[in-house]
């Protein structure tokens, strides 16, 4: 009798068998799953579709059958669970099962095939437990994706997610480039993996981002121009950055930050909609960068926390500010923290928890810093002034009145230096998010939920230069925030240039939700002089280092127009919809901590023939 192929995904209760009748021969594909022997003669198996979503069952019995080889029954019976398989069966109703799902696998429960002849693929070994529930080390990566639907349901999303936004994209007008993977080294700001190649003393470098080249594009009459970039910075790896990572790269000629925010808000805002069902504000909240230091202690904060912060220096006696910090007139801030009512009974279960905090190794580093560790006040109307005895009569009733406290309340107060915001975080914006969690942990406090999107905006455009983050590497002790293409934001900025270059605020543009920076953009420097102003003259490069941009400056000096664009980290975007806790959890293939890939043994040493080939030696 004919067979036709049939994959189990055709087999869903919810469709009709519009190519496949009862009683027809089947030859499915798919793995091997739970099985069953109701006696010697009687043998259930379920057959796994190839995307593990689904299963349907196989009854095998020892009866004969004019197209069943008599030794198919024990054939079935002796292959291991995960085993690769073509199945021919007849199609033929099934009775009502007692339930359709298994875990998170659904169960054709309308059909089921009457084995005929199974034909194992390959083998699974039988020294690998392989269930939902394992957990396998990076080394099996490909064992997890093989048995955690999670996993694989968070890459089917990823891609969803990519064809959409292609899609939209392409509505809008935008074209879709690739740039270069090969390029050269050049010094935006991060660190570079460098390629060798067999041309003595040259290198390629790694792209940190298609910055250059989709300015170029900018240049080249280029008005509308994306793609999903990989992008590589030998940096330090995080719960939400990998080396290699991806981003959703745009960018518009004749246009600025305004044009560039309002396309990412609908684009979001969209996501939101269609994929989570929810809606999102329009337009998104913009807030400064300084407002979000001083309010919150973080470039990007995290707003549906609450726990705002605000300076109390002038509230307080100077003998406790000396108690706090060893610094000289610093700025002391101040936040409360308030768990649940139920939470606490009596304001020693606050001292419990907050000393349990600092006792850990988290909480202890916030003592340990260098301006001095925080403050730490718990509302209490048994002591004097409630437990702020040491601000005073004057400053303990004006932080009860500033604060609205109640009993059981946290207090924290934290000195830092007196200067201009710079960087990611304060010292007290880092302790408010580790509380918070901590909290959260501890059953405390509610998980927030919601989504809280934002534009933070008014970066400013340089900032003091690091051993750690030297930047472009120019010898006026200043970097470029963000990268050296962002343009000054107004007319005075520019004039500011040869003023202080340290107040010149950037039209850069920071998306954020949650607590997640999503995306970074900016309007660029369209004009050659600008740009080499900024490099030669502000941030001080080297001559050799300034000649590195020579291909950038040359499409600047010939009618580039204005321009503006923005990169989002794809990765990030999808750990967030999906509510995940690290991109590691929506990347097949992810680096360890340690920058390695443990199942294919990356980084790999170099032979001495390989060195030999690309002149390179060994240090000791």
């Amino acid at each position: 009798m004919d067979s036709r192929s049939l994959e189990t995904n055709d087999l869903t209760s919810s469709e009709p068998f519009s190519n496949t009748g009862l009683g027809d021969t089947v030859t499915v594909h798919g793995y091997l799953g739970s099985s069953a022997s109701l006696s010697k003669s009687l043998y259930f198996v379920q057959l796994i579709s190839k995307d593990r979503a689904r299963s349907v069952q196989i009854i095998s019995s020892s009866k004969r059958h004019e197209d069943k080889d008599a030794s198919t029954h024990e054939a079935v019976k002796s292959l291991p669970l995960h085993t690769p398989v073509a199945v021919r069966g007849i199609l033929q109703q099934r009775k009502q099962p007692p339930d359709q799902l298994s875990g998170s696998m659904e169960r054709i429960k309308d059909v089921e095939l009457d084995l005929l002849s199974v034909q194992p693929l390959n083998d699974f070994p039988s020294d690998i437990i392989a269930t939902p529930g394992t957990v396998f080390g990076p080394e099996q990566r490909h064992l997890q994706l093989f048995t955690d639907a999670e996993l694989r349901r968070a890459l089917s999303f990823r891609s969803s997610i990519g064809l959409f936004l292609r899609s939209k994209l392409h509505e809008l007008d935008f074209v879709e480039i690739e740039t270069p993977l090969l390029f050269k080294s050049t010094p935006e700001g991060a660190r570079e993996f460098v390629v060798p190649t067999r041309r003595k003393g040259l290198a390629y470098a790694l792209p940190q981002s298609p910055q250059q080249f989709k300015q170029i594009l900018m240049g080249s009459g280029i008005p509308k121009y994306y793609q999903f970039a990989r992008c590589f910075r030998d940096e330090d790896l995080r719960a939400d950055r990998q080396s290699e990572f991806t981003q959703l790269d745009l960018e518009m000629s004749f246009s600025g930050a305004d044009e560039v925010m309002s396309i990412i808000e609908d684009l979001t805002r969209t996501l939101w909609s269609h994929f989570l069902g929810q809606n999102l504000p329009l337009p998104f909240p913009r807030m400064r960068y300084d407002q979000a230091m001083s309010e919150y202690g973080s470039d990007k904060p995290d707003t549906r926390l609450g726990m705002n912060i605000a300076r109390v220096e002038y509230l307080l006696p100077s003998d406790l500010i000396a108690k706090i910090s060893p610094l000289q007139n610093p700025v002391v801030e101040a936040l409360t923290l308030r768990f649940n009512s139920s939470a606490f009974s009596e304001p020693s279960d606050m001292h419990r928890f907050i000393m349990d905090f600092l006792d850990s190794p988290k909480g202890r580093s916030f003592l340990q810093k260098p301006h001095g560790g925080p403050g730490i006040f718990v509302i209490d109307a048994k002591k004097p002034l409630q437990g702020l005895q040491a601000l005073g009569f004057e400053a303990a009733e004006r932080i009860e009145d500033l604060y609205k406290v109640e009993e059981g309340d946290l207090l924290v107060l934290q000195a830092r230096p007196d200067v201009p915001f710079t960087g990611g975080s304060t010292p007290l914006g880092d302790l408010r998010l580790a509380l918070h969690t901590a909290a959260v942990r501890a059953g405390l406090l509610k998980p927030p939920t919601g989504f809280a999107p934002l534009w933070i905006t008014d970066f400013p455009l340089f900032s003091p230069s690091t051993p750690s983050e030297p930047g472009q590497g120019g010898n006026a002790g200043l970097a470029a925030t963000h990268h050296p293409f962002t343009s000054p934001k107004t007319a005075a900025d520019v004039d500011m240039l040869v003023v202080d270059p340290s107040k010149v605020i950037g039209d850069h543009y920071d998306l954020v939700i949650n607590g997640v920076e999503l995306g970074g953009g900016s309007r660029r420097i369209h004009n050659a002089g600008m740009q080499e102003f900024i490099m030669r003259d502000i941030l001080k490069m080297d001559r050799e280092r300034f000649a590195e941009f020579s291909h950038l400056l040359e499409v600047l000096r010939t009618g580039c127009p204005p321009h503006a664009g923005i990169a989002l980290g794809f990765d990030r975007l999808i750990t967030l919809m999906l509510g995940k806790t690290s991109v590691r959890e929506v990347i097949a293939f992810p680096k360890t901590g340690k920058g390695e890939d443990a199942l294919v043994n990356s980084p790999g040493l170099l032979s001495d023939k390989i060195l030999e080939t690309y002149f390179l030696q060994i240090r000791p």
